[in-house]
This record gives C-alpha cells, sequence and structure tokens, in this order.
C-alpha cells in the first residue's frame, strides 16, 4: 500500500480492511490517518538505519570491499520500500522522518575513514563524496532502477557492479 501510493495511500480505512480490524480501532491506537502514516514511516526509517547500521559493522569487522559495502546499501535502500518513502518524503520536503537516516549515514562514512588510514591529504572529504555517491546511485536505483534495467535490457546486478567499479577510482582520486 505505501510501496504504490506513497503515505497518501495508508488511509485508516485501507489499512483496517487489510489487515482485518475496524476503522475505531486503528483511530484508538494511532489517533489519525496522519498518526498511522508518521508511525509507518518510523518504522520503515528505523528498517533502513539498522541496514545502514549492519553495512557499518559489516565494514568494520570483514574486508569491506567495494562491492560488498555497495550491496549493503542498495539493499538497505531497496528493502521494504524504503528508497521510495525517502524520495517521497523528500518530494514532499518533509525530511524529518529522515534524521536517523542522517546519523546512520555519517557512522557509514566514519567506518570508512577507520578501514582506510593514512590515505592522503583531502581523505574524510573523498569518503563523503564516496558515500554521497554511492547513496544517490543507491536511491535512484531503488526509484527507478528497475523501469530503466528492463528499457535498456540490463541485469538488475549492473548498477551495483558499475558504482563498486567507480568508488575504487573515486577514493584514489583527491577531491576536487
Amino acid at each position: 500500500m505505501l510501496q504504490a501510493g506513497g503515505p497518501t495511500a495508508v488511509t485508516l480505512k485501507a489499512v483496517a480492511d487489510d489487515i482485518g480490524v475496524t476503522h475505531v480501532n486503528l483511530i484508538h491506537h494511532f489517533g489519525s490517518a496522519a498518526g498511522l502514516q508518521s508511525a509507518l514511516m518510523a518504522t520503515m526509517v528505523r528498517e533502513l538505519t539498522d541496514r545502514l547500521a549492519a553495512a557499518v559493522v559489516h565494514l568494520r569487522s570483514a574486508e569491506g570491499a567495494p562491492r560488498a559495502l555497495v550491496d549493503k546499501v542498495f539493499d538497505a535502500m531497496d528493502m521494504g520500500g524504503a528508497g521510495r518513502l525517502a524520495a517521497w518524503l523528500a518530494l514532499v520536503q518533509d525530511a524529518r522522518h529522515l534524521e536517523p537516516v542522517q546519523a546512520a549515514i555519517s557512522d557509514l562514512v566514519l567506518a570508512i575513514h577507520e578501514k582506510f588510514p593514512d590515505e592522503g591529504a583531502n581523505k574524510l572529504q573523498r569518503i563523503q563524496r564516496a558515500v554521497l555517491f554511492i547513496a544517490l546511485c543507491a536511491f535512484g536505483d531503488a526509484v527507478v532502477g528497475g523501469p530503466l534495467r528492463a528499457l535498456l535490457d540490463q541485469s538488475d546486478d549492473v548498477p551495483r557492479e558499475i558504482v563498486a567499479r567507480l568508488l575504487v577510482g573515486f577514493l584514489d582520486q583527491p577531491a576536487l
């Protein structure tokens, strides 16, 4: 429901019908459709944040090859419609729900920074730009990747492969 129509499609009646409870029961628990939508968004953002945190743990404990990192970030954006939700929140200029995601992305930058010590001047800026690149590609893939890949007859794996290959060069180059 949320993935197909965005948060405005999540009405009390639609959810009540979907889960087999009464409209009044939902009002008792959430107060309004806006309360239900906010709770649902909070859950989805928490799940996205948890997946990004898992990427940080993986990076700190494993080899953290560029492809593994890219896969973790792409998976975080793709699972449960998180990328679509984030895009919808950005389009309606309601970023307050994304504050935990910002903290998770900052943690990811710090984990990469720790993983690659002594990498020269402007290292932090290069890492921030690399994470921005990965996140933008993952968001784009989550929102419009399927139709674009189909149009261009490309497999689901191609965007991840491209980002992983470009990431190596991205981290090796001095910041502009």
